[in-house]
């Protein structure tokens, strides 16, 4: 029996880019993630650097949220999504490889009514407890996850832990997972705190599923390192971990709830002495000053066949001077394209904005 689920009306007119200069229609539908770092608010200005190289095969190496992954999708290029986290992987194999894949009513049914029975079924009741969400929005992921299993579509499976994985995001006050305390403290009226997660969900489904094309190109989400994605692509667009020159650029301590979820935690090895259940770091040379240098020049020697647009900020180092002359090395001609950026982190009123110059390194 279908259950209805009544949601109020989404304004996610208020969330999409009002796209111009001939920006691809298609990426308006594109589900804006809470990332750090995203590049959902520049997809302009990138895309007007882009549609001036000439490529039809693409490499979105660090690809994060999926924003310029599905901008290269949008522009007709055949893609490549990788990175190195899996819940990125996860968000691409939904909309970057999938091109005609979408849960229907019943399959939205299914996952409604599912419901987790085994212990090992319920490991995010047993292991959230009080941390950030409430006990209902708990057994909902559990149940929901027990109803994913029944797929045997990995692109509908894809669909279904996005929309759980943006309905989480929403979910969470402040987008990230690093501070535990009372999941009703931060009602403050806005609407995505006042939904609970299976109101978030099923919205999401019908976002995702909308968001569902076809390039009638093929294209692949990956995980792994970036020097190991495969070669020949006509242009390689990177955008790592910017190293900081304060603070961090730790992706797992901000979203470790996003990527354990994605996989249901599956090898993923959880810190015993973490008070939000962090999940062990994984090791990125981008992440310190002493490994940086040659992170780079590995990526610009792999990539050396392409053409290449790094995605870099005046806030990180290495400073523009380092890179264009470490591209420089093994392209021929490098180009800079300047963009004044501020980026948000967080919705609370102390919330960090770094006002940055972003960089578009083109190697030729």
């Amino acid at each position: 029996m279908s259950q209805t689920v009544h949601v109020s009306p989404s304004p996610n007119h208020s969330e999409q880019l009002q796209l111009t200069n001939g920006v691809p229609g298609q990426v308006s539908a594109f589900p804006r993630f809470r990332y750090m770092g995203s590049k959902y608010r520049l997809l302009e200005w990138i895309h007007s650097t882009l549609e001036s190289l000439q490529f039809s095969s693409a490499v979105d190496a660090f690809c994060g949220s999926g924003a310029v992954s599905y901008l290269l999708k949008s522009m007709g290029a055949s893609v490549i999504a990788n990175d190195s986290l899996s819940f990125p992987s996860v968000l691409a194999t939904a909309l970057i490889e999938n091109d005609n894949q979408k849960i229907d009513a019943d399959e939205l049914d299914l996952l409604l009514s599912s419901k987790a029975r085994k212990s090992s079924e319920k490991f995010i009741q047993k292991t959230f407890s009080g941390i950030f969400y409430t006990p209902e929005d708990l057994e909902f992921l559990d149940n929901v996850w027990s109803g994913i299993r029944a797929f045997d579509c990995k692109f509908r499976s894809s669909l279904a832990i996005s929309a759980l994985l943006r309905s989480a995001v929403k979910r969470q006050p402040r987008g990230q997972f690093t501070v535990a305390g009372d999941p009703e403290r931060y009602k403050d009226g806005r609407r995505d705190l006042q939904l609970s997660l299976k109101e978030h969900f099923i919205e999401q489904i019908q976002i995702y599923n909308s968001a569902v094309f076809t390039n009638q190109y093929s294209n692949k989400a990956i995980s792994g390192d970036a020097t190991e994605v495969p070669k020949g692509a006509d242009l390689v667009y990177l955008d790592p971990p910017y190293v900081p020159r304060s603070d961090d650029n730790c992706y797992v301590k901000r979203y470790h709830f996003l990527e354990g979820l994605s996989c249901y935690w599956e090898g993923k090895e959880i810190l015993a002495d973490s008070k939000v259940k962090k999940i062990a770091k994984p090791f990125t040379p981008f992440s310190y000053r002493r490994t940086a240098d040659e992170a780079f020049a590995n990526l610009f020697r792999h990539f050396s066949d392409s053409t290449l647009v790094l995605s870099y900020s005046s806030n990180a180092y290495p400073d523009l001077k380092t890179l264009v002359s470490g591209m420089k090395k093994y392209k021929k001609s490098v180009d800079v394209v300047t963009r004044e950026h501020r980026y948000h982190f967080g919705t609370h009123k102390n919330a960090n904005r770094n006002e940055v110059t972003e960089y578009l390194i083109i190697g030729h």
